[in-house]
């Protein structure tokens, strides 16, 4: 079940209030679980059950995603806006420098914090920022048709499709590589969740400008690439190792730019052996 917590945030305009959503279970060190654009926690649900008997995880709705509200006036969407949110959503949640595991926006916040000494650790999962102009414009086409099928159609005809093998293929075969695997139930919540991102985008305007070109030195930093990513192509995670040369680049066989539903045991076990 999902909490909330709201917290204050200091803006151009004076301090506002933001509210995210949550869910946390386990026990142990706090592992920090961050989704892409368009998604929200729930697709953590694969790996979080196996992660929680190690860790304590904090799985978050970014702020315009999920069950979060969009982002108060005057913070952006961009690396600079969301990072400050986050450090002080750490603060509010009683969590100091946890380890953080992103995957694709998710992943790029995830860098900006290890970047910004404010974590333990970095997992960044097919990590955005990596891509040159013709994949980024590529990456950005299929999100805009994805969330052009998420607003147009009508929820029954999601649900029908939703239970048919065709019908999943089609909804979300861009970003896993076994969509056979997700549940109906979990592709009709997070096309829901998609067609309600009241921060998509915004969150993809910030992108055009969004690659990471800095170092996160001293700080044990693990990037992991899906063998099988069609929106974010593996040739990337050589990119990023070239900006983060002390950096662990690992191939996640068989998956997905959303591997952790391709294969949950592989994802976890990268996980929690990149927090150890």
């Amino acid at each position: 079940m999902a909490d909330t917590v709201a917290f204050p945030i200091d803006t151009p305009a004076g301090e506002r209030t933001v509210e995210v959503s949550y869910e946390r279970l386990g026990g142990g060190e706090p592992l920090v679980l961050l989704h892409g654009i368009g998604h929200h926690l729930q697709v953590w649900d694969p790996v979080a059950g196996i992660l929680a008997a190690e860790r304590d995880v904090i799985a978050v709705d970014l702020p315009g995603f999920g069950r979060s509200p969009g982002l108060p006036e005057g913070i952006r969407y961009d690396l600079q806006g969301v990072t400050p949110v986050l450090a002080a959503l750490f603060e509010a949640l009683g969590l100091d420098r946890p380890h953080v595991v992103g995957n694709s926006l998710g992943g790029l916040l995830a860098l900006q914090l290890g970047h910004e000494k404010l974590v333990r650790s970095v997992t960044a999962i097919s990590p955005a920022g990596f891509w040159n102009e013709t994949e980024r414009r590529y990456a950005f086409g299929v999100l805009r048709q994805l969330r052009r099928g998420a607003v147009t159609m009508p929820p029954p005809l999601v649900a029908r499709l939703a239970r048919t093998a065709v019908g999943r293929a089609a909804m979300v075969g861009a970003i896993y590589a076994r969509p056979l695997r997700r549940s109906p139930d979990a592709v009709i919540a997070e096309t829901r969740a998609l067609r309600e991102a009241t921060g998509f985008a915004a969150t993809l305007a910030a992108g055009r400008t969004g690659r990471f070109d800095h170092d996160v030195p001293d700080i044990p930093v693990t990037i992991a690439w899906g063998s099988k990513d069609r929106l974010l192509v593996p040739r990337q995670g050589i990119r990023a190792k070239k900006v983060i040369p002390g950096a662990r680049l690992l191939r996640l066989s068989g998956c997905g730019h959303v591997p952790m539903n391709d294969d949950p045991a592989l994802v976890a076990r990268v996980i929690l052996d990149a927090s150890r």
